[in-house]
């Protein structure tokens, strides 16, 4: 990982004070809790904080990428180069009758249990999707028959150029956990509508989710949710349980034997360990059933198949 420049160093804690470190483990900062260190962590507040950020990262050279809670990916061993930005702190949600604005760090269990509470539904079966509306947005998440393009209406957004952007979901080309036309662009809030429904009804719905999650998911454990695509058909679940790899370990990580989708650090994994464990399981069951799973977690940083 090449080393900061002491002059962008000096410039990003000038202006993010204690809301910028450097060489910040990814352990403390994604839901797996491995991973190398970020060059330079920081914290924007606002869109003029993000577009100070863009600017200042253009004049270095440097790379510029902007994570949510974490949830989704997998930073390498050997980190992070040029700077990572948190949008932790872009939380506020604005409701206005069946609209609501939420910032792209909001935490997305957040927004599902306030809009059930309001008695808007729509987003009640994806509670405990963990990560921001940001990451939601980018990858279409959803559970239970519901995604997050069902009730999205546009998406502001930070160009190249530090200029705001309005995007509505017309122009945002998705499907099953893709979506197109986001690239180079920083999230910064989406605005959804719902449809009028019983708060009583959805906040039983939220529950019944919930416990469904408790009982099946591995949550005492750190994970980044599904390892991979649900196949046409079919479920990465099954197919992986049925290969025979539920509770496979390598290293510190395990195909949860709780959940074959999802692979847990079960005790200092590193970002090695679940990356070779993704592989076998991948190889595992192509060769057994000729079914090819896709990746649906996020590769960050310098891993074997991109040297």
């Amino acid at each position: 990982m090449p080393e900061l420049p002491s002059a962008a160093r000096a410039e990003l804690e000038a202006r993010f004070g204690a809301f910028c470190s450097f060489n910040e483990s990814a352990r403390n900062f994604t839901t797996y809790r491995a991973g190398g260190p970020a060059a330079a962590l920081v914290k924007p507040a606002d869109a003029a904080e993000f577009a100070w950020l863009a600017a200042c990262c253009r004049r270095h050279g440097l790379p510029l990428l902007t994570l949510g809670r974490g949830s989704n990916v997998l930073v390498s061993d050997a980190g992070l180069g040029g700077v990572t930005a948190l949008t932790e702190r872009l939380d506020r949600l604005d409701f206005s009758g069946n609209a609501v604005k939420a910032q792209a760090g909001v935490l997305w269990d957040d927004l599902a249990r306030l809009t059930a509470e309001k008695g808007l539904a729509g987003f009640e079966k994806t509670s405990g999707i963990p990560g921001s509306v940001g990451g939601a947005v980018r990858m279409n998440a959803g559970a239970f028959g519901q995604e997050t393009f069902d009730r999205l209406v546009s998406v502001e957004a930070l160009d190249p150029a530090g200029k705001i952007v309005v995007l509505p979901k017309s122009g945002l080309p998705h499907g099953y956990r893709r979506v197109g036309g986001l690239d180079g662009l920083i999230l910064l809030a989406a605005a959804f509508k719902f449809e009028a429904g019983s708060a009583a009804a959805l906040l039983a719905e939220r529950d019944r989710v919930l416990a469904a999650r408790a009982a099946k998911q591995p949550l005492d454990l750190p994970s980044a949710g599904s390892v991979f695509k649900r196949p046409p058909g079919d479920y990465a679940s099954r197919l992986i349980d049925a290969a025979g790899l539920k509770g496979l370990r390598l290293g510190g990580a395990q195909v949860s034997a709780r959940h074959a989708g999802f692979i847990v650090n079960a005790g200092g994994a590193t970002a090695a360990d679940i990356y070779g464990l993704m592989r076998k399981v991948h190889a595992e069951v192509e060769a057994r059933t000729g079914v090819s799973l896709e990746l649906e977690q996020l590769l960050l940083g310098e891993f074997p198949e991109n040297d």
